[in-house]
């Protein structure tokens, strides 16, 4: 189900954005106004709009409720979203969210375990590390909180200096507790920069979070740094990549397509049929950093969404792609903001297709080497289960399972 890869985005429900004002703001905030502003923008742009219901929006509380009301779920179920304007700004501007630091996974029913904690955050002041399990949650087991339908909320609303009190037992069994306020928390967009030698071949790695403003320049970075180290192929690795901006997958993919595909089409943009005047085209361009990457594996899960698979879908047509460990999250549609009362409504306005006219990847990509996210190792370790598997990949051109 995919309610239950919510809790897979732990930072932010990280859409596929461009943030573009399309339409007035809302001049009436009361609840009525607000609902009538939403139900309004999702007639003119919502990308299912010919499927829309029409209930009263006097009937709804917010318009928050209202959204969850009409979206067409057979597609839609967690695409569309409203956030706060200062939850969106702070985060697609200054890679920032309000909590505390740290990504879990539910690995297994009842089983909560630390993915990665971010440097110089709440979290790791209290000593947070991945493969820590979470046991409790203010004083309530993790499989209760589970069992009631509690667990997603159970860190509590997104308010700095709310605190939580977690009981986590180590990988040696040994438990103790911290107590945690959340506080602005910056993810970094590049976490890992690496190069390794696998067999001769000098193989680049990047761990990359998330694609905000900050991410250009931190990818430039990290280019420069393999292009030095003489990378040959590159293991890029979203398995936690939830998305972002379009401008900055368009960035990301000409630093890995190079002179390749320099000019060539990326994708195209394709509207409702009352916005088809907004159909257009992205195209690739030059990245002075761009190490014409002569072979892209890509680290994914179902935690790799939207901008994530648009660079996998873009640069198939051109160069081999190949991906390790897990399914794709499947969203192969885009959003446009509307903001209105303090608050951004991200309705799915658009579809993207690649220059082979190939999208519609609800279901996601599934991998072509089968690998764990392997909480035992850290991350960037060659020993961790995906990243071993791409470098072997990287090595022999086929899966481990294979040989």
């Amino acid at each position: 189900m995919r309610s239950s890869r919510r809790r897979w985005l732990v930072v932010a429900v990280l859409a596929l954005v461009d943030p573009v004002l399309a339409g007035a703001q809302a001049t009436d905030c009361s609840t009525l106004g607000q609902n009538s502003y939403v139900r309004a923008a999702l007639r003119e742009y919502y990308y299912w709009y010919q499927q829309l219901p029409d209930p009263d929006p006097s009937q709804f509380d917010s318009p928050e409720a209202y959204l969850e009301a009409v979206r067409f779920r057979p597609l839609d179920e967690s695409f569309s979203y409203i956030s706060t304007e200062a939850a969106s700004d702070a985060f697609f501007s200054e890679s920032q969210y309000v909590g505390f630091g740290f990504r879990n996974k539910l690995v297994a029913s009842g089983d909560l375990r630390i993915a990665e904690a971010f440097p110089d955050t709440p979290a790791t002041a209290a000593g947070l590390d991945r493969n820590q399990q979470i046991v409790e949650i203010d004083g309530q087991r993790v499989a209760d909180l589970e069992a009631a339908g509690q667990l997603d909320n159970a860190f509590g609303p997104a308010t700095v200096g709310h605190t939580v009190r977690l009981r986590l037992r180590n990988p040696d069994g040994a438990e103790r507790e911290v107590t945690m306020a959340k506080a602005m928390v910056t993810i970094p967009t590049v976490a890992v920069t690496r190069t390794f030698d696998a067999d001769g071949r000098r193989v680049g790695y990047v761990l990359f979070h998330n694609f905000v403003q900050p991410s250009n320049a931190a990818l430039d970075a990290a280019f420069t740094q393999l292009g030095r180290e003489g990378a040959q192929d590159l293991v890029l690795d979203l398995r936690y990549n939830g998305g972002g901006l379009v401008s900055v997958a368009q960035h990301l993919a000409d630093l890995i397509g190079g002179m390749r595909t320099n000019g060539l089409l990326m994708a195209r943009y394709i509207h409702n049929d009352r916005q088809s005047a907004r159909n257009s085209s992205l195209f690739f361009s030059d990245a002075p950093a761009a190490l014409s990457t002569m072979r892209l594996i890509v680290i994914t899960t179902r935690a790799s969404a939207s901008a994530s698979e648009l660079v996998i879908n873009a640069l198939k047509p051109y160069m081999p792609v190949v991906t390790i460990g897990d399914n794709t999250y499947g969203k192969p549609v885009g959003q446009y903001g509307f903001r209105f009362c303090g608050k951004i409504a991200w309705p799915v306005a658009f579809s993207i297709r690649n220059a082979a006219d190939q999208g519609d990847y609800f279901g996601g990509f599934p991998p072509d080497c089968a690998a764990p996210d392997d909480l035992d190792h850290p991350l960037g370790d060659p020993g961790e289960g995906s990243l071993g598997e791409a470098l072997h990949y990287a090595m022999t051109g086929a899966c481990s399972a294979e040989a």
